[in-house]
């Protein structure tokens, strides 16, 4: 029987961020993290045994209402709800190859002033312009280097850029990593970039275990350039029509 480990992971993290109530924490002694398995099944009105089965990834097709029931039970976003939706209808797909970028989309990308990248399913850094190598040094990483996982969580240059704000940044950037690896576990390049960013940083494996899923959104960063100066800088991303895997970021300096 084939395993959903990654739903399995993420059910349990959930349940185990869960407090139970007060009454029954306060008449049972309690020798584990959150909420029992039979307290989640009592939630979403689920037997315990077709609970234990979905958080040892043995179910592979949960019915919409089980979805719904178990999202309203573990208290999940509506981030995390659709990525737990993404994981109980993935289908086995062929190995992951890097993304070609259409011509058209790198000269866009090349003619923009602001700095501007692009990057691929597993965030491997595929196109950007002068702007960006001038802000972020993409230009001096080695083919193997470039990936705006990688090199957020690994590079010197990383956390010199992000200063006093980068442990923040690179546990939101870890959990948005997570919503996508999940739906590629087993695919032997995500499994090596995760390797590598284990082995680059020991604050990994702890953002990594929490199984946190964030989604992109826009915003503002504060970036230390070695040169350029302290500055705020807005972001945002956008998918691409020629392909939805290939992701546009986008920085405008504020002051």
């Amino acid at each position: 029987m084939m395993v959903n480990h990654e739903l399995a992971e993420f059910l349990k993290s959930r349940r185990q961020r869960l407090a139970p109530e007060a009454d029954i924490a306060a008449h049972r002694r309690r020798r584990v993290v959150g909420l029992r398995r039979e307290e989640v099944a009592q939630r979403a009105d689920i037997s315990v045994e077709w609970y234990v089965k979905l958080e040892q990834g043995r179910v592979v097709l949960p019915s919409e209402a089980t979805v719904l029931a178990l999202s309203k039970a573990l208290e999940l976003s509506d981030v995390e709800e659709r990525h737990l939706r993404r994981l109980v209808g993935r289908e086995d797909r062929p190995a992951h190859i890097i993304e070609r970028v259409p011509d058209g989309l790198v000269r866009v990308i090349e003619r923009l002033a602001d700095p501007a990248y692009l990057t691929g399913r597993r965030w491997d850094l595929l196109a950007w312009n002068n702007a960006a190598s001038r802000l972020f040094g993409f230009d001096t990483l080695p083919a193997a280097q470039q990936n705006i996982l990688l090199f957020v969580i690994t590079n010197p240059l990383s956390k010199k850029l992000f200063g006093r704000t980068w442990a923040s940044e690179a546990k939101r950037v870890v959990s948005m990593f997570r919503a996508d690896y999940d739906i590629w576990a087993g695919d032997p390049s995500f499994i090596e970039l995760i390797e590598k960013c284990h082995a680059g940083c020991g604050q990994f494996g702890d953002w990594w275990s929490s199984h946190d899923i964030g989604a992109p959104v826009s915003g503002i960063k504060y970036l230390c350039h070695s040169t350029d100066g302290d500055h705020r800088y807005a972001y945002s991303s956008f998918q691409a029509n020629d392909d939805p895997a290939l992701k546009l970021a986008l920085y405008s300096k504020q002051d």
